[in-house]
């Protein structure tokens, strides 16, 4: 894992450009929960970055820390 790396790229990504339903329902979702608790989108980002430290100091990748931990567990194949 590169915890340097601004952005993965994965071969499911196709066009940068190019967006998803679940994109858009996350962006819009992100947004409305961010104007009703008056946080900036510099302190959601900053929040964000404060995840993929976190993660990189773990060794583990963010979606593990965002997933159930049964899901996590199954992924890969450790118990808690």
């Amino acid at each position: 894992m590169d915890c340097g790396a601004a952005v993965i790229k994965t071969p499911l990504m196709g066009n940068p450009t190019q967006k998803f339903a679940a994109q858009l329902l996350f962006a819009s979702n992100m947004k409305r929960i961010r104007l009703e608790k008056k946080l900036t989108q510099e302190n959601v980002a900053l929040s964000i970055a404060n995840i993929e430290r976190i993660a990189c100091a773990l060794g583990v990748g963010m979606p593990e820390l965002l997933t159930e931990p049964e899901r996590a567990q199954r992924k890969s194949g450790s118990k808690a």
